[in-house]
């Protein structure tokens, strides 16, 4: 059955811990297989959201073993600045990195404290990995990269902020902007340069867990629909080939 609005929905609960519904979690790791994860990520919470991801790769063909969502199956990627980088989920099959996902959250109360950890990680793990395959470390179709990111929806994260100036002014879009549009503006930027392939931004809280999307290029369908052009890109070049599996 393919990836659904509820399943998504089901896991940005889990990653509150909230109750789910019919279409729960386990649902899903079922769906991704023990050969896929095992425990799946030993109980953290983007469990569910990296189970979600690899249920398209599973649905469209690929063997379980292409598939790495847990420490143990070793998430590391070549990098040029640096030797390795773990990335949260990864698809490679044969020299082909698939798909590599990067699954991050920010929460409060004091968003500041982590923000421009939050944004010098996103974009250093993708020009690390996008300069590493220009040095011809990723030998078959070029890598795609996706990100998805929670921000924690509470007062302070829609407040506006103050930037206090410093030898030159900042962009006149920062100005007073809480930190639900500094990350819009921040995602919206790394889609436009081509740092990442596909961005998910949402916001939600434990208290309303329902995710909220600010910018619509940046919500789960144009997410889930990019995962699917790849899927289909690479299926019209032979990845991941023979597997099988019979027709649908």
């Amino acid at each position: 059955m393919a990836v659904t609005r509820q399943n998504f929905e089901d896991a940005v609960a889990a990653y509150w811990g909230a109750k789910q519904s019919q279409n729960d979690l386990s649902a899903i790791r079922d769906a991704v297989g023990a050969g896929t994860a095992g425990s799946v990520r030993g109980g953290k919470h983007f469990d569910g959201i990296a189970a979600l991801i690899s249920k398209f790769f599973l649905d469209a063909g690929y063997p379980p073993e292409a598939i790495r969502m847990t420490q143990g199956q070793r998430l590391e990627l070549p990098g040029y600045f640096r030797p390795t980088k773990q990335w949260d989920v990864v698809v490679a099959y044969k020299n082909t990195l698939v798909a590599a996902f990067e699954l991050k959250a920010l929460g409060g109360p004091s968003f500041g404290n982590n923000y421009n950890n939050r944004v010098e990680e996103a974009l250093g793990s993708a020009v690390d990995l996008r300069r590493a395959t220009l040095a011809d470390l990723y030998p078959g179709e070029k890598p795609w990269l996706g990100y998805f990111f929670i921000l924690e929806d509470a007062p302070n994260s829609r407040s506006a902020i103050h930037i206090n100036e410093g030898a030159f002014p900042s962009e006149e879009i920062w100005h007073e902007a809480s930190y639900q549009k500094r990350f819009s503006v921040f995602c919206e930027r790394l889609m436009a340069e081509g740092i990442y392939d596909s961005i998910c931004y949402i916001t939600s809280s434990k208290v309303d867990a329902k995710p909220i999307e600010l910018v619509k290029k940046l919500d789960w369908q144009h997410f889930s629909s990019a995962i699917n052009a790849r899927i289909k890109f690479l299926e019209g070049v032979g990845i991941p080939g023979d597997t099988g599996m019979l027709p649908v």
